[in-house]
């Protein structure tokens, strides 16, 4: 009971931070500031965490996690075949969705990575941040490719940077203007951009969520 009563604690704590980085930046974010706003003695924060950079390594994590969950939905469950533009911009719609409601966690991402950069021995964490964002942007670019039947003419790795770098003018962008009529109109150019470095040659349909084969015309020689 003892040990779950302390991972509760953390827990707590770790909202509570978010919340404060979300609202008033990292800088305001001290011990004091964060257990306040849990409702936490400050014994409390120093029983659960060695070091306020202890629980901001741990916060980092939890929004990473909190991002891939928010996403996953829809790329573990495609919805029929359709054009390659169509899916991407599916995605930036759903990506903008999550974006709109819940703001705070897009705000406190910003927050953290710069905080991050400029921390040393803390770098890691904003590439580990990133790292998380490739890593998804390609699991929707492959997602996307299954759904059209068409492939990609350059790495899904290098495509995902690109897609990673617009969503983040997105996100930037609305969370300053709150402007959804302009936030359509950069998911539509983000989509026009991305299916420019479609294949033209169509692939397989995949079964069961194996990867898409690119289909060629037979060989002279297969033909002989």
């Amino acid at each position: 009971m003892t040990r779950m009563r302390a991972e509760a604690r953390r827990e707590a704590l770790v909202g509570a931070a978010m919340r404060v980085v979300a609202e008033h930046g990292v800088s305001a974010a001290t011990t004091r500031a964060i257990v306040a706003e849990a409702g936490m003695s400050l014994a409390s924060f120093h029983y659960a965490f060695d070091s306020r950079d202890q629980l901001m390594v741990e916060l980092v994590e939890h929004v990473i996690a909190q991002e891939e969950r928010s996403i996953a939905p829809a790329l573990e469950n495609p919805s029929e075949a359709i054009g390659l533009r169509e899916a991407i911009r599916g995605g930036l719609q759903y990506y903008f969705e999550a974006l709109r409601a819940d703001p705070l966690r897009e705000t406190a991402m910003f927050e953290l990575t710069h905080y991050a950069m400029r921390s040393a021995g803390m770098q890691r964490l904003a590439r580990r941040q990133y790292a998380s964002y490739y890593a998804m942007a390609s699991h929707a670019l492959a997602v996307a490719s299954e759904q059209s039947g068409q492939g990609w003419r350059r790495p899904v790795a290098e495509l995902a940077v690109l897609l990673v770098s617009l969503t983040d003018g997105l996100t930037m962008a609305w969370l300053v203007n709150r402007d959804d009529e302009a936030a359509a109109e950069i998911m539509d150019f983000a989509a026009d951009a991305m299916a420019a470095f479609a294949d033209p040659h169509p692939t397989s349909v995949p079964e069961s969520g194996a990867p898409a084969q690119r289909i060629t015309e037979p060989t002279n020689a297969s033909r002989a």
